[in-house]
């Protein structure tokens, strides 16, 4: 990476990391752009020269996140590690992500789970993005016979997200605390996956 190009990064991540702390703060409405720009140490053209809206940066979190995904699927799963290996390293890494700071979590997940009619097309650009990432991952798992076939692909990756936000919920509510969120996940990943197993002949 240029000197150029790592001076463009610092700056984005400084954008994020100000956005991240401003919506925490004063909510996402609330906060300006003229306040993020200050915040990030940069002058108000330099975050439109990243962002147009703060929707983008919303979005640019979310592509940062399936950055770190794809990271941790390679550092630490096995490409062809069991199937409840591989999506407990998917969504842990999702939780670690979103939950570093409490109350963006909160903005980002209500934004994303339910994303209003004007940010649809951006929405399904990332969910295209993210079923390009977990669909191959299922698809191999069918293929050694740990996933019945006959269930189509986005249904399976439904079951998981589910999931997912129900453990997400139980956390936000204090049901499950921090450091039983992976066993958590683990045990309701399984019991799903045993409902998938194929029958027996």
């Amino acid at each position: 990476m240029s000197v150029r190009e790592e001076k463009k990064q610092k700056t984005k991540q400084a954008i994020l990391d100000a956005a991240i702390a401003l919506f925490s703060t004063n909510g996402f409405e609330n906060t300006s752009i003229e306040e993020l720009a200050k915040s990030a140490g940069v002058g108000k053209g330099t975050v439109y020269g990243y962002f147009q809206t703060k929707k983008e940066i919303l979005y640019a979190f979310c592509e940062y996140e399936l950055e770190q995904i794809h990271k941790e699927l390679a550092n630490r799963a096995d490409p062809d590690a069991p199937i409840l290996e591989q999506v407990l390293t998917i969504y842990m890494t999702e939780f670690n992500h979103v939950t570093q700071n409490k109350e963006f979590g909160r903005i980002f997940m209500r934004q994303t789970v339910f994303p209003n009619e004007s940010d649809r097309q951006d929405h399904l650009e990332i969910e295209d993005k993210y079923f390009q990432l977990l669909f191959p991952i299922l698809q191999k798992a069918q293929d050694r016979g740990e996933l019945r076939r006959n269930i189509e692909l986005l249904h399976i990756t439904g079951h998981f997200y589910g999931l997912y936000i129900l453990i997400m919920s139980s956390w936000y509510t204090g049901r499950i605390p921090t450091e039983e969120v992976s066993s958590a996940l683990e045990l309701i990943f399984q019991q799903a996956l045993e409902g998938l197993q194929p029958h027996p002949d």
